[in-house]
């Protein structure tokens, strides 16, 4: 399954890991799970970590579908981690779609973990 994730509810944080080829409909299909998870809670906040992520199947349609579904509350805040210029470009579309819908929220895209995880006010991920 090259998209997963875990929800860590004493956290208040779902880390979301992608590695491979990852595609439009897994990435769907993990949205759906987790907003079914009874330990989800939509107030929590995200690390997606893509740096195992080598491509993207998807349309920069598909990504403005994924990225306007209300998953996560617009007060949460979603750091998406990427390793390769490509995978930050689809990072980075995926928050600007986010930005410029109706219920916006914060997501910013690094390259770094610990800078990511110092803007959701972490040290480190759970274990």
């Amino acid at each position: 399954m090259p998209f997963s994730y875990v929800v860590y509810s004493e956290h208040r944080l779902v880390i979301s890991t992608g590695s491979g080829r990852v595609t439009w409909e897994e990435i769907k299909e993990r949205q759906d799970q987790t907003k079914s998870d009874p330990d989800f809670n939509p107030e929590f906040n995200q690390v997606v970590d893509l740096r195992a992520v080598t491509s993207f199947d998807m349309t920069s349609e598909q990504v403005r579908l994924l990225a306007r579904r209300m998953i996560f509350s617009p007060r949460s805040k979603r750091a998406f981690v990427a390793a390769s210029p490509a995978v930050f470009g689809v990072g980075r579309m995926w928050e600007i779609f986010t930005e410029l819908s109706a219920n916006p929220s914060q997501i910013r895209v690094f390259y770094d973990l610990p800078l990511a995880l110092k803007w959701l006010n972490l040290e480190t991920l759970p274990q």
